[in-house]
């Protein structure tokens, strides 16, 4: 029998959400926070640029004119009752941190700072919203270390409130009796323990997948472990298929090189030292939405435009030189010292090589405004179970997430979450729990040690990611897909021939990689499948072969569900719109 640990709440994820979520937890409920890593390493922490809020500290702005960017930002995918919900609630989420002691960047009055970012605009003619309109300053930031300190704020608050913290523990199963979430099944890194979190609420604030594909600004834990529990449930996963490329990350690596440095003046060139959106987005160039951004680096290189790089590779410049040795320093420290780090490039003189690189998911684990997570597309839900943050899909993004929207979703669903689960744990009681809940992980834990085949975990895994990048990436067809769909089944018979080398249970980090990659498959799949079924080119999702917009036929949420050893069954539920009709979405 497992060692059985009982809490009221247990939040799985110590980023940005799983922290917001676990201030709001009162000290008389007991709270257990499990992460794979020390709570401050988490993904959040590599936020750069800031967090939006109409605050209109720079210059006249509303939370209207916030809702109506991201609507038209999200390519209309988005639930605009939700989307109105968030930016509404975006000033006070902001000037809440600011009280919890996050150090904002501050203007020459003293006041919270603000720079602009892609997407983020206001009306020329305040009677006129449909009419031109421009950039505006709605940026909340802290230098380009914005997500590394929000981190650090909300953890010492956790601290501050008694939260308990259980660091280095991994996540296998989420438990779900007829329609109850009783707790997860989670075991110790450091011992190989395996342990039953018994609680009355469990939230799920896992993050992303970006690890599915080859070039990523995500770390190395973002291995989509939430949705990917979900899936595996039999739960649904919605909007999958929509998964956002960032235009600047570093050339070869990945690592995210900040929206904040076209927001402060950075112009995107290519090979011939052209200012290349002013053929894509002719208003608002280089700080158009990024999915736009995206296809129009790639169109470049595509086109023979781009620089071919010392492995072949091609990129484009981001040239921030002309901003100014002190604007650089002060504002862009973290990103300029990445270049010159990791390229050999000098940001105040040369201009940086940036790619493409593998973002965030605008998809995930389906939930209402309160963060509880629904049983099907129809609403019902799973009494006890929230999610929040990058692994859930309120839905707010829709088709593409606006910068800074992400870190903006995490505080406001952050704190909904566990204010709906601080209201929930007054009526509910601990439901009882099979002791013998653990045996399912334990078998496979023990199967994977057991193994002996010849397959590799990291060629495996290696195998997935480029195929990603090749099949499932910027720009898609029905041939490519196709490729990917038979390329995950082969991946997936390959897995069960695989073998670790470390049979032991003391920080088995090759066991931890066979279960991610398990997770990693199951989040491309229904990525993959998601993409091959949507007919049509809507924000991140861009198919070739159907390069239209579709709103008779696809105004709708893709729901996702895992279906034994079959193909997975794939339903739909009709986006929510309030007042804006969809539009041709030009800037």
């Amino acid at each position: 029998m497992s060692i059985i640990k009982t809490f009221d709440v247990v939040i799985i994820g110590a980023g940005g959400a799983g922290l917001r979520a676990a201030v709001e937890i009162p000290k008389e409920y007991s709270c257990a926070v499990l992460s794979k890593v020390f709570p401050p390493r988490s993904h959040t922490g590599t936020a750069q640029g800031g967090v939006c809020a109409a605050l209109g500290n720079m210059e006249e702005d509303s939370p209207e004119n916030h809702v109506f960017d991201t609507i038209k930002g999200s390519d209309y995918l988005g639930d605009q009752d939700k989307i109105e919900i968030m930016c509404y609630d975006a000033v006070r989420a902001i000037i809440e941190l600011e009280h919890m002691g996050l150090p904002f960047s501050r203007n020459a009055e003293g006041k919270i700072a603000q720079r602009k970012f892609g997407g983020h605009t206001k009306p020329v003619d305040p009677n006129e919203p449909f009419g031109k309109r421009v950039p505006v300053d709605r940026a909340c930031y802290s230098a380009d270390r914005t997500g590394h300190v929000m981190l650090q704020t909300l953890y010492e608050n956790c601290i501050k409130n008694s939260v308990n913290f259980f660091s280095e523990y991994f996540v296998t199963e989420i438990i779900i009796e007829n329609g109850i979430c009783k707790g997860v099944v989670a075991f110790d890194i450091s011992t190989g323990e395996i342990i039953i979190f018994h609680s009355k609420v469990v939230m799920v604030a896992t993050g992303g997948y970006g690890r599915v594909y080859r070039i990523t600004s995500n770390a190395h834990v973002g291995t989509g472990d939430g949705t990917a529990l979900i899936y595996n449930a039999g739960l649904p996963l919605e909007d999958m298929e929509f998964y956002q490329f960032h235009p600047t990350g570093l050339w070869r690596l990945g690592i995210l090189v900040s929206e904040a440095a076209r927001g402060e003046g950075g112009i995107l060139k290519n090979k011939d030292g052209e200012r290349f959106m002013a053929r894509y987005a002719p208003s608002v160039m280089d700080l158009a939405p990024r999915d736009m951004v995206s296809r129009a680096i790639i169109t470049e290189i595509r086109e023979g435009r781009g620089i071919k790089g010392s492995d072949g590779t091609d990129y484009v410049f981001l040239d921030v030189s002309h901003l100014g040795k002190k604007i650089i320093d002060e504002k862009l420290p973290e990103i300029t010292g990445f270049a010159r780090t990791y390229l050999g490039v000098e940001p105040t003189k040369e201009p940086i090589p940036i790619q493409p690189t593998a973002h965030y998911a605008m998809g995930g684990i389906p939930t209402n405004e309160n963060c509880e997570v629904f049983l099907n597309e129809t609403g019902d839900i799973v009494k006890g179970l929230y999610a929040a943050g990058e692994c859930a899909c309120v839905s707010v993004h829709g088709a593409n997430r606006l910068g800074t929207n992400s870190l903006l979703d995490l505080v406001v669903f952050g704190r909904r979450g566990g204010k709906a689960i601080n209201k929930f744990l007054q009526s509910v009681e601990l439901s009882g729990i099979n002791r013998d809940a653990a045996d399912k992980s334990k078998y496979a834990m023990q199967n994977i040690l057991e193994k002996s085949g010849n397959e590799k975990v990291y060629a495996i895994r290696t195998e997935l990611q480029e195929s990603m990048m090749d099949f499932c990436g910027i720009f898609r067809n029905e041939n490519d897909l196709k490729k990917m769909v038979d390329k995950i089944k082969e991946l997936k018979e390959k897995y069960k021939n695989i073998s670790v080398q470390d049979k032991g249970k003391i920080f088995n980090t090759d066991l931890v990689e066979a279960l991610e990659l398990d997770n990693l498959i199951s989040n491309a799949e229904s990525t993959v499948y998601g993409a091959l079924n949507r007919k049509e080119s809507r924000g991140a999702h861009d198919r070739e072969d159907f390069p239209a917009r579709d709103d008779v036929n696809w105004l709708k949420h893709t729901f996702i569900s895992k279906n034994g050893g079959q193909e997975p069954v794939i339903k739909y539920k009709p986006v929510t719109i309030t007042k804006y009709q969809p539009m041709e979405r030009k800037y």
